[in-house]
């Protein structure tokens, strides 16, 4: 009976959701790992949002459980798996150094660039060696050695330093150059760019910290305390509006959350996409500071 009920809810996600933004999905769904059905997870996802969404409306107004279902939805839909990805690429870009020095030495020990793609097949470096391990299966049942390693830069598109040393190497390999001295070339140049991304995260620490202070923490705090005064002064003869008032504060809370975050993103990647996890931390932040301080019982 589950396993109809499941069918049923699947075959229902695949008509709304249109066929082109569903084959993305499960292209977004691939390249993070998660082994599931796109509409699968996305039922999974609602689920989460919906379980959510009915106990925050058990303890807090209805407005924050629609925003709970939201948050949920949108964390387990398409924040966890950009977090695999993104973790993935990392990984990757971390071993892509040594892996190039592996398959020069052996290139200089005699043996052919196939076979050198093959033994790299029994090494240690994590996601890549399972990327180069499905490269070597293509090649094994007939593809081009070069057209294997472009599926491969296509599939880590999403890495600009994994796509532009691949391409290189597909070029080189393509046009009978030496190709140890590329691989140790290209293996130095990623070397030098991840030293640099480095670089730029650890001397833009103190601007992220500040962001984080103030929009997770300092600003939501004084806006609760704000909330707290004018619900003391809503005595006698002078009222406020206080359930709007603090809903305006909190809405301006999230926003300043999102904008911090983005911004954290450009100053440390430079996109405003690396920002999207940074937001969602400050929004929750946020939010759980100014809810604790504009609920406590300061003595105002």
């Amino acid at each position: 009976m589950a396993g109809g009920l499941s069918s049923a809810l699947i075959k229902i996600v695949e008509r709304i959701v249109p066929k082109r933004w569903m084959r993305r999905y499960e292209v977004f769904m691939y390249s993070s790992g998660i082994n599931f059905l796109a509409a699968e997870y996305l039922i999974v996802s609602l689920l989460i949002g919906i379980i959510g969404g009915l106990v925050a409306e058990l303890f807090l107004h209805p407005v924050y459980a629609v925003a709970t279902f939201v948050a949920l939805f949108a964390a387990m839909a398409f924040g966890y798996p950009y977090w695999k990805i993104t973790k993935r690429i990392e990984d990757m870009e971390k071993m892509l150094p040594d892996a190039f020095f592996y398959l020069a030495s052996s290139l200089r020990a005699g043996i052919s660039f196939s076979e050198a793609l093959e033994e790299l097949t029994t090494t240690k470096f994590g996601a890549l060696t399972e990327e180069f391990r499905r490269t070597v299966a293509e090649i094994k049942k007939g593809r081009p050695t070069s057209e294997a390693l472009r599926a491969f830069a296509i599939r880590n598109m999403k890495s600009p330093v994994i796509y532009r040393s691949m391409m290189i190497i597909i070029e080189a390999l393509e046009r009978g150059a030496p190709m140890s001295d590329v691989l140790v070339y290209v293996g130095n140049d990623v070397r030098e760019i991840l030293r640099i991304k480095q670089e730029r995260k650890a001397s833009t620490g103190m601007q992220v910290m500040f962001f984080i202070i103030t929009s997770g923490f300092i600003g939501p705090l004084i806006l609760g305390i704000v909330a707290q005064v004018m619900f003391a002064m809503s005595t006698g003869n002078v009222t406020f509006p206080v359930g709007t008032i603090r809903t305006i504060l909190l809405a301006f809370v999230a926003l300043q959350a999102i904008v911090s975050g983005l911004g954290i993103g450009v100053i440390r990647e430079g996109k405003y996409s690396a920002g999207i996890k940074y937001s969602l931390l400050l929004m929750v932040m946020g939010i759980v500071v100014f809810q604790g301080t504009s609920g406590l019982n300061i003595g105002i």
